[in-house]
């Protein structure tokens, strides 16, 4: 078997999907901008494919403004907005959306393309699939985020469809990273890799990243509903440990979702753990017998420092444009950075005794 000639195009698939990781990486960043410039309600209907265009003449935008003046976002928060300044946030969510088509028919291309030409290496078409199901399933889950906050009296989207529509793109993000890692090496490298794997790292790794990504979604939840403006003293909140006011909102859950001081206080405090937790997963990490292994995990700690720097830096600024899209940029490079160390744990790169990976 491993003599035996290669089939599919490994090299050609993982270029495509670089291709779709980058761009789900600038969704990723791009999503957070319309969330911070307030415009994920300026589109008020979900059309797919006839949403492509955006309004072509005076009528046609005088039309998109007044289906957003119905909706409470414009009659409590907005009233009164221009139709210039109706057309800046209006193109950030049209640009998010079109972002979102042109990954779409980037993979719809690349898999069926793939597929005919039956290119795709032995046992990835379901793992390739997966991708493009979970990308539709994304496409509903915005949907259904950006129709909480058109009725009623919200004037945002619901802080947790937010967190579970950030949440997915960090798992699509996640799969494209593992699946460009796998198809960097030949089956038969990975096959021997896979003897010399750090079973306890590796586990301890896969932990550390279930940590991470309940950090992403606490972080959506402050992101959601501003609450890293309103606390921006460190590491005390209003001068005291825990935050005034923590549960005055009835019934008592709904605190953990929609009272900014509680939410901001629990995604710090997931924080402390986290670089706690990524302090004992790099000790292990440092400890490794491969060099590629260690130097994954030196980047990771340094990651770990840097973005837990940003969050504060982020809080004590009352959440700036600049800084708070730096920080979840930060995210994104966290969750790449894990997946690499996390790879390389499970499947070592052999070094030679004079260095050589």
């Amino acid at each position: 078997m491993i003599d035996a000639p290669k089939r599919g195009a490994r090299g050609a698939v993982r270029a495509w999907l670089m291709v779709l990781f980058v761009m789900v990486a600038a969704m990723i960043a791009v999503g957070g901008l319309t969330r911070l410039t307030d415009s994920g309600l300026s589109i008020t209907e979900w059309r797919p494919v006839t949403g492509a265009l955006p309004p072509m003449s005076a009528e046609a935008w005088q039309s998109e403004f007044d289906k957003y003046r119905l909706i409470p976002q414009y009659q409590l928060v907005n009233k009164g907005m221009s139709l210039s300044e109706f057309q800046e946030i209006y193109w950030w969510e049209w640009g998010h959306r079109q972002l979102g088509r042109m990954i779409g028919l980037v993979w719809a291309v690349g898999f069926f393309g793939f597929l005919l030409a039956r290119r795709i290496p032995v046992g990835w078409t379901g793992r390739l699939a997966l991708v493009g199901a979970l990308g539709g399933l994304q496409g509903a889950i915005g949907w259904w985020m950006v129709a909480s906050g058109l009725g009623g009296t919200m004037t945002s989207v619901a802080s947790y469809r937010l967190a579970t529509h950030l949440g997915l793109a960090f798992v699509i993000l996640g799969f494209l990273a593992w699946y460009i890692l796998l198809l960097g090496r030949s089956e038969a490298a990975l096959l021997q890799a896979r003897r010399a794997r750090e079973a306890k790292l590796f586990s301890m790794t896969t932990g550390f990243m279930h940590l991470a990504f309940v950090q992403i979604l606490l972080g959506a939840l402050v992101a959601g509903i501003d609450a890293g403006r309103g606390f921006t003293d460190w590491p005390l909140m209003a001068g005291q440990v825990f935050p005034p006011e923590a549960f005055v909102i009835e019934p008592l859950w709904r605190n953990f979702f929609e009272n900014p001081g509680l939410v901001q206080f629990v995604h710090r405090v997931a924080g402390y753990l986290l670089l706690a937790f990524g302090v004992v997963v790099w000790l292990r990490g440092r400890a490794s017998v491969h060099l590629a292994t260690r130097r994954a995990f030196h980047m990771l700690a340094v990651m770990v420092l840097a973005q837990m720097a940003l969050g504060i830096a982020t809080v004590m600024h009352a959440a700036p444009l600049s800084l708070a899209i730096t920080h979840q940029v930060g995210a994104v490079l966290l969750w790449v950075l894990i997946a690499r160390a996390r790879h390389l744990a499970g499947y070592p790169q052999a070094t030679s005794l004079r260095g050589a990976v």
